[in-house]
């Protein structure tokens, strides 16, 4: 079987089965954010700002929308920072959006994380 008709079969699949990829150019992810109040330089060598946040592999100033699931409060961050470095953490906020979120208390929370516009 080739490629193609190996994607056009799960493609059907899908569409049989009532699930459907996501638009083009759309990420998103769900799991658990920290917050950081770092002093000093970041990975981009900027600062960290009142609305930014730090993640593994996305480009330095990606926008991304940033909602607290538990009390649906949401926020749009730009990266420019990498991290988080502890396991089971998809994205570190700064302190501003932490606090934004609802989220300085507990020091993490379950987020919902989707891109909102590509890195210029």
């Amino acid at each position: 079987m080739t490629k193609f008709s190996r994607a056009a079969s799960l493609a059907v699949a899908m569409a049989v089965c009532g699930l459907a990829f996501p638009a083009a150019g759309h990420a998103a992810w769900t799991g658990k954010a920290s917050y950081y109040n770092l002093k000093g330089k970041t990975a981009s060598g900027g600062r960290v700002g009142h609305m930014t946040a730090a993640h593994r592999s996305l480009p330095f100033g990606a926008k991304l929308r940033v909602t607290n699931l538990a009390n649906k409060r949401s926020v749009v961050v730009i990266v420019n920072d990498r991290g988080p470095f502890i396991g089971g953490r998809i994205i570190d906020v700064s302190k501003g959006a932490a606090q934004a979120l609802g989220m300085i208390n507990a020091g993490v929370a379950r987020v919902h994380v989707m891109r909102v516009a590509s890195a210029r």
